[in-house]
């Protein structure tokens, strides 16, 4: 590899963890309250994906359709139980970034593991870091190849 290849490859890994850690600027919005109804029905959650803003207040109105259902929020430990036909709240504030789980946590049948939705705190960072890393390693590919062999001429 020639000197010229040595400082790009440099440049390339230096760019890609300025890339995967650097802060994007997120545009800051003031708190508020969200209510969403979510509907529990054997395995599903419906809607399964939640989108909030950091320090937003959340209450989920869960209504279980058919038997009992749970939701539980992993990394926030809280939970709440419906009844078939009925509604359940819970309300919390979400103050962790990030994108996390929400599963039933009552046994409702044999696909019950399965039934998991998506609360996402904030915006999806991650896809605007994967487009520029497979920005950046495509240059790479492109400058960093070896050049074709030169035709020798006898």
């Amino acid at each position: 590899m020639s000197k010229k290849q040595w400082f790009f490859a440099i440049f390339v890994v230096l760019a890609g963890m300025v890339i995967v850690f650097a802060p994007l600027p997120v545009h800051a919005t003031a708190p508020t309250q969200r209510t969403f109804r979510v509907e529990a029905s054997q395995y599903t959650y419906s809607p399964a994906i939640l989108k909030v803003n950091p320090g937003d207040i959340i209450s989920i109105e869960l209504i279980s359709t058919d038997v009992v259902h749970g939701l539980y929020v992993d990394e926030y430990g809280i939970s709440v139980t419906a009844d078939p036909g009925q509604t359940a709240r819970l309300t919390f504030t979400a103050d962790k970034p990030g994108s996390f789980r929400f599963r039933c946590n009552v046994t409702c049948g044999a696909l019950h593991p399965f039934m998991i939705g998506k609360l996402q705190v904030g915006p999806n960072t991650w896809l605007w870091r994967a487009s520029g890393l497979t920005v950046l390693a495509a240059l790479a590919i492109l400058i960093l190849r070896p050049s074709p062999p030169k035709a020798q001429v006898t």
